[in-house]
């Protein structure tokens, strides 16, 4: 039996009645798989929205980033009504980076909707998130979505999933799981294809009849566990969790247990309950419930609030550590100030401390630079969406490029080791292959299927930097790769960087089609003319190992034979598109990235004196 599962186990002995009204349900699925979607039709169809209320696509993708990839990057959770149940849905991320987030939720639900695309199957992410769900003895209901997708079988969809069930060592009773056929978008599910896809009734029923009701004793001693954070300007900390034994009451005197041991009285300040989006003050909730309260500064992920009576701490929910980190610096660029609203050391400390209170799986450590701090997260998306929330919210500053966090065991350098899946046309097999060969990646499995590779490594989480990008060129675009920590290893020695020197602007000024143009053998530029540089900043890359300065901003002298005007009939080539992402995996480590409200730029740690 799996710690995970030892870990229900005890909690349900500890507590035999069932709360027979209360369901509570997680939604696992791959990156655009329609899960977030499939939560909207939940909302609209069981009266939480008004017919005639305009409502926003993907209500449960809060923030704007989250929209704009069309992916879940927090944990949240919503509650709807149906018939006489109160169905607690929450929304878990589906990118490995939040993978943290994932398992903490599994703890928190009695059972899982895995949604899978009908086209594409199961995918890479689903095997971690479904394996973490298996083990801890979840049954899932499977939802085949986005069957409206022309030229596709859903039914070889089903037998894809219940062949990835047998490989992740389902029991008799998983492998006899339920599943029904969706439509998020068009807002319907059915029990069998030829059925009339009406509503999501089909889906809400088997939910109903499926899941188990969550086991918990409202006459025993209060035990809940905190598995989200949130912060309010007002109240401060809000812990949100899943009450196993017991019944909290608005003003309660109650006990946090913390992970040291140590116990902190305290007072319930306000209980929230859930209805869709929405929390609403209540008095009294009980067993089986998912509530939020505030009154504890202190509380953490993990952290028992138990009974001031008789306190007893839960099972402890363990949190993925960081595995990567970057320097966050305060903008010193000749350009500083000019874009951002905030841009002081004071400023921007306050702000990732801040970030603190609810995102669980970021360290911030002060350094011994007063103007440097040293971020630590769980891989470099987690850490872009970091820098790009910052950035959206008017702060001004520079990261260098991101490090594994290396770990000393038994006096031994170890570092963080991925399992990486690669989905690719056979035709670009021997590239990729030697691509990851010169990155210490070690082939596990592989398995070709009409022209389709599937390939499993294990990689130094280090061979990662910098490696999508080059993936996406070597496969045209047509590859998908996917990736989850896997553990700590050995250190496996230097990993060579496959990247050119770099065009730096010696001057600052503005670009001009002139100077590009006559430049354009010597690499590839990421500007276009009428851009405003400084020295020392990184305008391309060159065609050779070496750095190049260049002067990219000489215009054209003016002579009676031409004009100054016939720029505008230089024709140059397009330039590299950097985004923010690109720009993190692509710096050395003597080079920073400037990151503004208006712009992002790379440039050199050490600018030229002029």
């Amino acid at each position: 039996m799996t710690t995970a599962t030892m870990e229900s186990e005890k909690l349900k002995t500890t507590s035999q009645s069932t709360v027979s009204h209360i369901r509570n349900v997680a939604i696992i699925a791959h990156v655009d798989h329609g899960k977030t979607t499939l939560v909207d039709g939940f909302l609209r169809q069981t009266g939480v929205f008004r017919e005639n209320q305009e409502v926003i696509d993907c209500v449960m993708d809060s923030n704007d980033l989250e929209r704009e990839r069309g992916i879940t990057i927090l944990a949240k959770n919503t509650a709807v009504k149906y018939k006489d149940f109160d169905i607690n849905i929450v929304d878990t991320p589906g990118h490995a980076d939040f993978g943290g987030e994932v398992e903490r939720i599994l703890g928190m639900v009695d059972s899982a909707l895995l949604v899978v695309d009908a086209g594409e199957g199961p995918m890479p992410q689903t095997r971690f998130v479904l394996r973490k769900a298996l083990e801890r003895g979840l049954r899932p209901i499977v939802v085949i979505n986005k069957i409206d997708r022309p030229n596709i079988d859903p039914h070889i969809a089903v037998n894809k999933v219940f062949d990835l069930f047998i490989e992740l060592g389902a029991d008799d009773k998983q492998l006899d799981f339920p599943y029904v056929f969706a439509s998020g978008v068009k807002g319907f599910a059915k029990k069998h294809l030829e059925d009339e896809g009406v509503d999501l009734r089909p889906l809400l029923d088997l939910m109903v009849d499926h899941c188990p009701p969550p086991t918990g004793n409202p006459d025993q001693p209060l035990q809940m566990q905190v598995t989200i954070l949130d912060y309010s300007d007002y109240l401060g900390r809000i812990a949100v969790g899943r009450i196993y034994n017991g019944t909290v009451s608005d003003g309660e005197q109650v006990v946090l247990m913390k992970e040291d041991g140590t116990q902190i009285k305290g007072k319930v300040s306000k209980l929230f309950g859930f209805h869709g989006l929405k929390r609403l003050e209540i008095q009294k909730a009980s067993a089986g419930q998912i509530v939020a309260l505030s009154g504890f500064a202190g509380c953490n992920v993990g952290d028992t609030i138990a009974s001031a009576a008789e306190p007893s701490a839960l099972v402890r929910i363990r949190v993925d550590e960081p595995t990567m980190k970057m320097a966050f610096m305060v903008n010193d660029s000749p350009f500083a100030g000019q874009e951002g609203k905030f841009v002081t050391s004071r400023q921007v400390k306050e702000r990732l401390y801040r970030e603190l209170e609810t995102n669980v799986s970021l360290r911030v450590e002060d350094t011994e630079d007063t103007d440097t701090f040293m971020v630590s997260g769980r891989g470099e998306l987690h850490l872009g969406i970091l820098i790009e929330t910052m950035r959206r919210e008017g702060y001004e500053f520079q990261v260098s490029r991101p490090e594994v966090i290396v770990r000393k065991i038994e006096d031994v350098d170890h570092e963080p080791f991925e399992r990486l899946m690669i989905d690719v046309p056979e035709d670009f097999l021997g590239s990729t292959m030697e691509a990851l060969g010169t990155r210490k990646a070690e082939l596990q499995n592989m398995h070709v299927d009409r022209g389709q590779a599937l390939l499993e490594f294990v990689v130094p989480t280090r061979g990662l930097i910098g490696f999508r990008s080059l993936f996406l060129r070597l496969t045209k675009g047509n590859g998908v790769m996917n990736h989850a920590f896997l553990e700590y290893r050995p250190w496996v020695g230097d990993i060579a960087r496959q990247r050119n020197g770099v065009l730096v602007a010696w001057e600052t000024g503005d670009t001009t089609a002139y100077a590009l143009g006559g430049a354009e053998d010597r690499g590839v530029f990421f500007i276009t003319p009428g851009i405003r540089v400084y020295g020392g900043m990184i305008v391309g890359e060159s065609t050779r190992p070496q750095d190049l300065d260049i002067n990219v901003c000489k215009a054209k002298k003016l002579t009676n034979m031409r004009s100054a005007n016939s720029d505008v009939l230089v024709t140059l080539q397009a330039p590299m598109e950097m985004g923010l992402e690109k720009c993190l995996e692509y710096i050395e480590s003597d080079e920073l990235v400037e990151i503004t409200p208006k712009s992002i730029r790379m440039r050199k740690r050490e600018l030229p004196r002029r």
